[in-house]
């Protein structure tokens, strides 16, 4: 006769958080200044300001947009906040740095806005595998944000994680 599986996962106490659950939905665009440089090098204020009056800013409505420039260029950075702000009107968020850049940032202030007193005294698993762009950064964010809170903390899947952190 065999005797019945059980799932000892599902009935431990364990918790496991998944930070592509709270991956903010948007499109994500990399905005490069170099092609408003003259000679793809300097920046010129005159006509790089006439560039970004020009441009059509409604194209970026509810994007995150990473800002940055290709060309070995000095860029003064008011170049960088007068595009943050034309496309603040638009863009859900704007950040000087690349998309990876971009999702360090976004997962920051999801994770310094995040409530976690349900793994209070509990041993917590923070879920490493993911579909979306989790950054490492949110990782790292996340396990200090749950050392004072949670028993422990382990990264991986269930049924084979690591341990990163017990409480004495």
């Amino acid at each position: 006769m065999a005797e019945e599986i059980i799932n000892r996962v599902a009935l431990s106490k364990l918790k496991t958080l998944d930070l592509e659950d709270f991956y903010p939905p948007g499109k994500r665009v990399s905005f490069d200044i170099k092609d408003w440089l003259w000679e793809g090098l300097v920046l010129r204020e005159k006509e790089f300001r006439t560039f970004v009056k020009a441009h059509d800013w409604s194209q970026y409505k509810d994007a995150y947009v990473a800002l940055f420039c290709s060309a070995d260029a000095i860029v003064p950075d008011w170049a960088y906040m007068l595009i943050s702000l034309q496309l603040q009107d638009y863009a859900k968020l704007s950040v000087i740095g690349d998309l990876e850049h971009l999702e360090s940032i976004l997962y920051s202030e999801i994770i310094a806005n995040l409530n976690l007193s349900e793994y209070k005294d509990a041993p917590v698993i923070i879920k490493g595998c993911t579909n979306k762009p989790v950054p490492a950064n949110a990782m790292v964010l996340l396990s200090q944000k749950l050392k004072p809170i949670a028993k422990s903390i382990m990264f991986g899947e269930a049924c084979s994680s690591v341990p990163l952190y017990k409480r004495k």
